[in-house]
């Protein structure tokens, strides 16, 4: 099966390192298609997975864009079309893996008579998109032949949106356990870089913006013991440095000065991750899938999420991690200072999740899965 990968980015997100993991085994059958140029491009030349940047100008539509906003867009997309239909013809399917991507392959789909599958890697639901933005997506994913939600959260909101059911399959993102073993002298190296001995750290691995709460960590720090330290892994993206300085400004008017540390866009998550207490994911929310959870679970990291979306269907309360209310410090301060305090009962936890998660989003596993869908069509 020869298939075109499409993708809006070109810096590497959760949905594109998921992309990575869907293409290998087909990297001598396919290419991916990128609408903009950058690191992402880097980053699938190293795993060996063809890459062209189709387009070099910008989109612009964002997903609070408006009607007349994403109008305005259409001039930008018809030669980009053109170009995907050109190229579809060595391919024997579209596989759409971001919203842009999705109403450029659905056009390019009707065009070419070639199959679209679309990767569902988001909630569509008003919080995240505008009205016209869901619109837009159901009507073009109800063109595909397959929807491929990354979560049930992620499935039911695509079809109270009006997505259809019977198009729509669950599959879970996909992880090499292997990568997240490290071993015990890095992480003790990495401690000692960031200046960490000493001291219990909590991580908190997303880009910098609103919705990703930061603040809401920084926030219940101040009911935490000094040893307690903060590593904010990630960087701003789409205009939000405005939160960058907020959360500066916050931290300073706290006197939070020595226990928060901004580490920017990092590659090296497990070393990191490895180097933490306890692994924070904080959004105000509903997370589609919460691929960081799963990354704290396979470094044998406690985490603590919060209780929406996706984030539900992969921790269970006190059992392989801890969950609160989305946006209340004061619970997530309390599960800080427990984790801290009983540290036998975290260890025992955080091992349930390692276990666990290996089997339970082993990449192998989920691939397998994947290439039977793709498979039907």
């Amino acid at each position: 099966m020869k298939i075109l990968f499409l993708d809006q980015s070109g810096k590497p997100g959760g949905a594109e390192l998921c992309l990575i993991d869907i293409a290998k085994p087909y990297q001598n059958n396919c290419l991916v298609g990128l609408f903009a140029d950058g690191s992402f491009k880097s980053l699938l030349a190293e795993n060996h997975i063809p890459v062209q940047v189709l387009t070099t100008q910008n989109i612009q539509v964002r997903k609070d864009s408006s009607l007349a906003q994403g109008l305005g867009s259409l001039g930008q997309l018809v030669p980009l079309i053109a170009k995907v239909v050109q190229t579809v013809r060595a391919y024997d399917l579209i596989y759409a893996n971001t919203q842009k991507a999705l109403v450029v392959g659905a056009i390019a789909s009707f065009l070419s008579r070639r199959p679209l599958v679309y990767h569902l890697h988001d909630i569509l639901s008003p919080e995240h998109f505008s009205k016209i933005n869901r619109r837009i997506a159901v009507t073009a994913a109800n063109r595909a032949s397959l929807v491929i939600a990354n979560s049930q959260a992620s499935k039911t909101a695509f079809i109270e949106a009006g997505g259809r059911a019977d198009i729509s399959e669950v599959v879970y993102n996909g992880f090499d356990p292997q990568n997240y073993q490290i071993d015990e002298l890095v992480v003790n190296q990495t401690r000692q870089q960031l200046g960490l001995e000493g001291k219990f750290v909590i991580g908190h691995f997303s880009r910098l913006a609103p919705w990703k709460g930061q603040h809401i960590l920084i926030e219940a720090l101040v009911q935490c013991p000094q040893e307690v330290t903060v590593i904010l892994v990630g960087d701003a993206l789409f205009g939000e440095q405005e939160y960058v300085q907020k959360l500066h400004q916050q931290i300073t008017t706290l006197g939070l000065e020595n226990q928060v540390k901004f580490l920017g866009f990092r590659s090296d998550i497990p070393q990191l991750m490895s180097a933490c207490d306890l692994i924070a994911h904080t959004s105000t929310a509903a997370e589609p899938f919460g691929r960081v959870i799963v990354e704290a679970m396979l470094c044998g990291k406690p985490v603590v999420a919060a209780k929406a979306g996706g984030a539900v269907e992969l921790v269970e309360h006190g059992i392989n991690g801890f969950l609160v209310t989305p946006g209340k410090p004061q619970e997530l301060a309390q599960v800080i200072n427990d984790c801290l305090h009983d540290s036998e009962n975290t260890v025992t936890i955080a091992n349930h999740a390692r276990i666990t998660a290996s089997q339970r989003f082993d990449v192998t596993n989920i691939n397998q899965q994947i290439a039977q869908l793709l498979t039907k069509l």
